[in-house]
């Protein structure tokens, strides 16, 4: 698995950024890593905020900064051409770059030179090794459990880590399995994922969970959906590697179609549970969900109360908002099936 060191304290920039969804890196840091964010770099039109102080390069260096993050992975994973002479210029001053787009900074030449000559690192955290394995469909020791989604962008990082932490005040034994770009940040090792060959997706899958202990629990970050017209098939592979004994719907209580591609719908709660142990059968015959996690943030008071009560009702599993409910009902709903 990829493992990574990271200069510390961090300044995320999120540049024009007007969606939160896309500003995934720098939300899911802040939450999970809040005292390693000392400021965020926003440009004019910027919508999203982090709720740390704005700050300059030049204000960065004098706070001791020690790495930029780009925390926005906007469609595609290009980079806005209006980003790079920041770049340059935080790499200029020294601080190291961190990224995890489809693009490579060192083919810019200014930046890489800017890097060289300060000692800055330029480092992608989305880029996976050479020499993985394809995968086998071995049954593996130990427990998983995967987060999936009805959308990309809908809870899976936040909803793995969340119930990681949970298990483990609960006296569990478990690890959360990076495979995205913020969750590599977070844990410090994973494999992206998206990065990885079409044909060795579940074999990098089998790797970032391998064998373990009987009773440990291995929460893997989930990635895409199986119901989204582009991202579907890392989605796929990630399922079918993992060979996951338990899963989690996660989903955006505010959202009806795909996000970024409106003219498609998104599914429905029950028809995404069917599917994944429709296809997750080929590779464990014993999958199972085991709750939804569901975003609610955008709902008022009363009615995400009554949302969840319903969805609970229609499912017959326990449903929450891991960062207001927190995730015991789905802890005690999986001993008990234990």
């Amino acid at each position: 698995m990829n493992k990574i060191k990271l200069n510390k304290p961090y300044l995320v920039l999120l540049g024009a950024e007007s969606n939160p969804t896309y500003a995934k890196t720098g939300l899911g840091l802040v939450q999970w890593q809040p005292g390693l964010v000392v400021g965020q770099l926003r440009f004019r039109g910027c919508k999203v905020n982090l709720n740390v102080p704005d700050m300059s390069i030049n204000e960065a260096v004098k706070k001791g900064i020690g790495s930029l993050i780009i925390g926005v992975a906007p469609i595609g994973g290009a980079i806005p051409e209006s980003w790079l002479e920041v770049i340059e210029d935080a790499a200029r001053a020294g601080l190291d770059i961190v990224y995890g787009l489809h693009i490579k900074l060192e083919d810019f030449p200014a930046i890489t030179a800017a890097a060289n000559k300060s000692g800055a690192k330029l480092i992608n955290v989305r880029i996976a090794s050479d020499n993985l394995p394809v995968g086998t469909g071995i049954k593996r020791s130990g427990k998983r459990l995967l987060t999936v989604g009805t959308d990309c962008a809908s809870g899976k990082k936040y909803t793995a880590l969340a119930l990681d932490q949970a298990m483990r005040e609960n006296g569990m034994n478990s690890t959360f399995r990076a495979t995205g770009q913020t969750g590599i940040i977070i844990a410090g090792e994973g494999i992206p994922i998206d990065a990885v060959v079409a044909d060795f997706i579940s074999g990098a899958a089998e790797l970032v969970s391998p064998d373990n202990n009987d009773d440990h629990w291995d929460i893997i970050e989930g990635q895409g959906s199986l119901f989204h017209p582009a991202y579907s098939g890392v989605s796929l592979g990630l399922l079918h590697g993992s060979q996951p004994d338990a899963f989690v719907v996660c989903h955006d209580a505010t959202r009806n179609v795909i996000s970024g591609w409106e003219h498609y719908s998104l599914p429905s709660i029950q028809e995404c549970i069917d599917m994944h142990i429709l296809l997750g059968k080929r590779t464990n015959p014993e999958i199972c969900c085991v709750g939804i996690s569901v975003n609610t943030s955008g709902l008022p008071t009363k009615e995400r109360e009554q949302y969840i009560k319903n969805l609970t009702k229609e499912t017959g599993l326990p449903c929450i908002d891991p960062l207001i409910d927190g995730c015991d009902k789905i802890i005690k709903f999986i001993n008990k099936k234990a």
